[in-house]
């Protein structure tokens, strides 16, 4: 038989190998104190937590008249030479008899430590715990879960995951008199469940917002419950994304709308007439045209009240929306302007020229040229740090807002980016080679290319991502839900049945508990609409 070598533990005494001194099974089940006092017996110590002064007999056994002399022969030995002896007796026991030994001994080594605790000391130790845990911890006993209803302690957690509002129920229920539901741990649960519809939940229909006849709809603006769509039709619709109805109807361009901007019951359009029209949603009246520019509006930006607009006659003009007015007209570019930036202080704009312009409006001048590209820019993030543009040249380029030097070429697509979105370092890039790429600008890398047997089969025509997905969309018919730390293909969230033969999906705009899709075709394959999706989520 093979013997066991004995290992020291923490406080000197041996231990078989493998076997810890500190060990507990799960929450409730945590050791105390592993270190007794040298003339500390077991028994004396259950006796201290108020166990049973005696040990239950097996039934039916009785004990061997040598016993007295094994116990006291057994006391008499140094502190060592019992673990030795205790050792060597445990390697002659059976399991059941190891397994008796177990059910007599553990229960005095577990202690409920977060009980024992002050509640500031408690709440700080699960304040480590992941949510997830913290809601097992809940149902350790009354005390853990009175705990785990801390409104404190779910605020860091909503915060950690960018929850910004606590969630009210609709009836207050009690736990038990003086205590209640946390409001920060409801809004926390209704974002997983949010986030559990997005990623596997059934799909319900969608609400079918029918408009703007056969013609394309060229933008797309979602805020609250408002959508505004903008049609080369010449018009914009405002809708309801709560009924699906079209509210307004806004009348007044004499060319098709190529871009748009909301803001609360504001709406800024730009046409092929060469107008920016400023209305009021709620009336759908017109309150300002505003004149200036000589061939289309093509790309603008609002920031506050003022909107930058970009136009190909290679300008772009500052407006206050409020009095209508035109107060700065940036020149320098040489050809059509196709994206612009503005951040209330700075403008970016990207143009047909291949270059990247930094303007200060209140001077009218260009403090930095950024060049690089080698074909047109059509696309443009500005966080205040960092310009990224995207290129015809199949490049994207990170630059400094400040010194106008390009920190990063980003290489990897093989047609024109023509879309792109940034949140803090991370940039997600759409192509037309019908591939979607994760980035960190701060490093350069690509961190995910979102492809595979799933991915989109032509070009992606609009993407956006939030903490945990991406989605996109393509001509190939189709809206695509992604893991945005993996780059996993998760679902198709839409998927026309023209799907291939000319339904294409035009642009996209999500807020957490909604989709909202501009489809249609070409060839008349697809009707032109726009399509809501709804993954809200009812807590009762």
């Amino acid at each position: 038989q093979m013997k066991r070598k004995s290992e020291p533990g923490g406080d000197g005494r041996t231990l078989a190998p493998g076997k810890k001194l500190c060990k507990g099974s799960n929450f409730s089940r945590t050791l105390g104190p592993c270190s007794l006092g040298p003339t500390t017996t077991f028994g004396e110590l259950r006796n201290a937590q108020g166990a049973p002064a005696r040990r239950r007999r097996m039934p039916s056994v009785v004990p061997p008249p040598e016993l007295q002399d094994w116990l006291q022969t057994f006391q008499r030995w140094s502190g060592q030479e019992k673990l030795v002896a205790l050792d060597e007796l445990i390697d002659r026991c059976e399991p059941p008899q190891i397994k008796h030994m177990m059910q007599v001994i553990e229960p005095q080594f577990q202690r409920d430590f977060i009980s024992l605790l002050p509640k500031e000391l408690a709440l700080y130790v699960l304040s480590f715990l992941e949510p997830r845990d913290l809601l097992r911890a809940a149902q350790t006993c009354r005390y853990w879960r009175l705990l785990a209803e801390d409104n404190l302690l779910w605020r860091e957690k909503c915060r950690e995951e960018g929850i910004e509002e606590p969630l009210t129920p609709r009836r207050r229920r009690l736990l038990s008199p003086g205590f209640m539901h946390s409001p920060w741990k409801l809004a926390f649960l209704r974002q997983h469940r949010i986030d559990a519809n997005w990623r596997s939940g059934d799909l319900r229909p969608p609400k079918v917002l029918k408009g703007h006849d056969d013609h394309v709809i060229t933008c797309l603006q979602f805020c609250g419950n408002r959508i505004v769509s903008g049609s080369d039709d010449n018009t914009l619709k405002v809708w309801s994304a709560v009924t699906g109805e079209c509210v307004q109807t806004l009348v007044g361009h004499t060319g098709g709308v190529w871009s748009s901007q909301l803001r609360g019951s504001t709406v800024i359009s730009g046409s092929t007439d060469r107008t920016l029209r400023v209305w009021d949603a709620d009336s759908g009246h017109c309150l300002h045209t505003l004149y200036g520019h000589t061939s289309t509006v093509r790309c603008m930006h609002l920031h506050g009240n003022r909107v930058v607009s970009g136009s190909r006659d290679a300008t772009l003009r500052l407006w206050d929306i409020e009095s209508g007015q035109c107060l700065h007209v940036l020149m320098g570019h040489v050809a059509a302007v196709r994206c612009v930036q503005y951040d209330g202080h700075r403008v970016v704009s990207g143009a047909y020229d291949y270059t990247v312009k930094v303007w200060d409006p209140d001077t009218e001048s260009c403090t930095h040229t950024l060049q690089g590209h080698t074909n047109r820019v059509y696309s443009l993030q500005f966080d205040g740090t960092h310009i990224v543009s995207g290129s015809l040249d199949t490049s994207i380029r990170v630059w400094d807002v400040e010194s106008g030097n390009c920190l990063h070429t980003l290489m990897g697509h093989q047609s024109l980016t023509s879309g792109m979105e940034l949140r803090d370092n991370i940039l997600v890039s759409g192509n037309a080679d019908s591939t979607v790429k994760i980035w960190d600008i701060k490093t350069g890398q690509c961190l995910q290319t979102l492809q595979g047997p799933s991915k989109h089969q032509s070009a992606v025509t609009c993407l956006q991502f939030s903490s945990k997905f991406v989605v996109t969309s393509s001509d190939d018919g189709t809206v695509k839900l992604w893991d945005l730390r993996t780059g996993e293909f998760l679902r198709n969230l839409v998927a026309l049945e023209s799907g291939g033969s000319g339904g294409v999906v035009w642009r996209i705009r999500a807020s957490s508990t909604k989709l909202v899709c501009a489809v249609g075709s070409r060839n008349g394959t697809e009707e032109t609409k726009l399509l809501v999706l709804d993954f809200e989520v009812d807590l009762k």
